[in-house]
């Protein structure tokens, strides 16, 4: 095989959810077609790359140097944060329509396994966030699994001196180990309607 090829399809290997089989198909894909997609697709990924940025108040991907639209609009100062472990689990709440308040994106879950540590994760503006947005409520909306649980139980006990902070977590419908990713949009809604109080 092409040497060029190969990296390409190890690159793409290296990408969440595709595997060295979908890699190789991608690249093939790519490879083969005759539109201009490939070009298309490697200045799109050089421009993001260059002009996205985390927001540096939440952690969303927003426009290099700027906050995003979700600190910006006032309307959703409302008093609730809602804590997630990143981006893609902010846009299935969205596509939802379920939360209209502020994120705070951690930015993964703590796992002696995975080496994640507790200085990995995006908390240190936390409590001055919540402070100064006047939070009354943070929801946890992270996976219902090991690491999940203690990530939650972890930022719980870096904000407990808040005080007028409740805290609660989303109830019915998320089963044990699952991902919002997977989640519909029926089963988002009865998990935000019934979230109980930690």
């Amino acid at each position: 095989m092409n040497p060029k090829i190969e990296k390409l399809i190890k690159l793409f290997a290296k990408l969440p959810r595709v595997g060295s089989r979908g890699g190789q198909r991608i690249v093939l894909a790519l490879l083969q077609d005759k539109t201009g997609r490939a070009l298309a697709l490697a200045d799109a990924i050089v421009d993001a790359s260059e002009n996205v940025a985390p927001c540096p108040t939440c952690g969303v991907l927003t426009g290099r140097g700027s906050v995003c639209e979700f600190c910006r609009d006032s309307a959703r100062a409302n008093g609730q944060m809602c804590i997630v472990r990143d981006l893609s689990d902010v846009w299935v709440l969205e596509k939802s329509s379920v939360f209209h308040g502020r994120y705070h994106i951690i930015g993964g879950l703590l796992s002696g396994a995975s080496g994640v540590l507790p200085q990995d994760l995006n908390v240190t503006n936390l409590s001055e966030r919540i402070k100064s947005e006047n939070i009354n409520e943070i929801i946890f909306a992270l996976p219902n699994t090991i690491e999940g649980k203690t990530t939650q139980h972890y930022i719980m006990s870096l904000l407990q001196g808040i005080s007028g902070v409740v805290f609660s977590e989303l109830a019915s419908g998320v089963p044990l180990g699952g991902d919002l990713d997977y989640l519909d949009d029926g089963t988002l809604t009865l998990a935000f309607g019934g979230r109980k109080s930690l």
